[in-house]
């Protein structure tokens, strides 16, 4: 007789918990927008849209505040062999210049 087998089933609650298994699976530069491009902390490299990919995006929203609001996009360059991490604030806390690049990246995409 087959017994079933429970499912364990995680589910991210939090942008720290979302960024440590991201981290765990790669993704390990952390991104910042510097003008036109993302930069990577630890590599030096300044990354153009043309250059790197979303793979996935996670948004959280703030229990009490919505200024807590945050879009981390889980980002991987080819070319360079690098994967990390960015986080954007959405609405209130929404970084101009950072919904500039995903504009661009969803055109490329199209």
């Amino acid at each position: 007789m087959n017994t079933p087998h429970a499912m364990t089933m995680h589910t991210l609650l939090t942008l720290s918990e979302t960024l440590n298994q991201l981290k765990a699976e790669g993704y390990t530069e952390d991104f910042n927008l510097n003008g036109d491009y993302l930069a990577g902390q630890r590599s030096a490299i300044q990354l153009s849209p043309d250059e790197f990919v979303v793979d996935q995006h996670f948004r959280f929203e703030g229990a009490s505040d919505p200024a807590d609001s945050a879009v981390l996009y889980a980002i991987s360059s080819a070319r360079f062999n690098l994967k990390g991490t960015l986080v954007n604030g959405y609405g209130v806390s929404s970084d101009e210049a950072a919904d500039c690049i995903i504009r661009a990246i969803r055109e490329q995409a199209s």
